[in-house]
């Protein structure tokens, strides 16, 4: 192996390196190849193939449906678009919850069948002991914590979590339950910014925030949001860097008046 060599890979190890330096980690959500190729070729540090592809994807209103063959061909499709960037499979609803062989097996099918290098599961204490028989099998997990949406039905609302003291304190007894278990980081999504600082500073591992404020140690958005696919969706933290639905839906019209006035194809686009 050449030590000049370009290609140099995201790993763990060096999230936690970046956490240690004050570097900020960039997460961003990806399903398929064509976009995996460009947002790694883009300089992510993480992708996350998330199971919020059931609704991105597959226009469903929660993350539950989703099933286990189907993350695995997101993330097969992913894997194969990536050079360097770290890549974290969403344990989807079903697949850990019940007790920790089950997990276990869960997260070894999507390791082996994906090429993927680590999964992300919901939950505090309820998962710990998954959590731990996964990390001792030698699969790196990234814990998830706050707004959960695979709980959204017992939560009713998809609103700001842990703003009371209970809550909070259960989140601050969890992130260290998760690093203890042997996370190598967890995500926070959407609590208080103070009480995302708090945590950040607190446990060892990095923080990923999606509306948990700037002190988190990196930040995730979901692709289609921040890329102005799904024009839906307009939570408060997400920031829209491009358009895409506009600029989509003005080309697509200007081929169909392309087409029908016989502008398209010209000569010099025919053979």
């Amino acid at each position: 192996m050449s030590a000049n060599k370009e290609v140099k890979r995201i790993t763990t190890n060096t999230l936690q390196k970046m956490k240690a330096s004050g570097e900020k980690i960039t997460m961003l959500t990806a399903y398929d190849f064509s976009f995996a190729k460009i947002i790694d070729g883009a300089g992510i540090d993480v992708i996350l193939v998330g199971d919020s592809a059931s609704n991105v994807m597959a226009g469903h209103e929660t993350t539950l449906p989703i099933t286990m063959d189907q993350m695995i061909y997101h993330a097969q499709s992913v894997i194969r678009g990536i050079d360097r960037c770290l890549v974290v499979v969403d344990m989807p609803f079903g697949s850990y919850q019940s007790n920790s062989d089950i997990a276990l097996a869960s997260a070894i099918r999507i390791m082996k069948e994906t090429g993927a290098h680590s999964v992300k599961l919901e939950g505090g204490e309820e998962v710990v002991e998954s959590i731990k028989r996964i990390v001792s099998a030698g699969i790196p997990v990234m814990g998830h914590l706050g707004l959960t949406p695979q709980s959204i039905y017992k939560f009713g609302t998809y609103a700001v979590r842990a703003k009371e003291e209970d809550e909070a304190n259960k989140l601050r007894i969890d992130a260290k339950l998760l690093e203890k278990a042997g996370c190598f980081a967890i995500v926070l999504e959407k609590i208080p910014a103070e009480l995302a600082k708090e945590v950040s500073k607190n446990i060892s591992i990095p923080t990923i925030g999606i509306g948990a404020g700037g002190y988190c140690d990196g930040q995730v958005l979901v692709m289609h949001d921040m890329l102005g696919i799904n024009t839906e969706f307009k939570p408060r933290f997400l920031r829209q860097y491009l358009n895409i639905h506009e600029q989509a839906t003005k080309a697509v019209q200007q081929y169909i008046k392309d087409v029908k006035s016989k502008d398209f194809p010209n000569e010099n686009e025919q053979y």
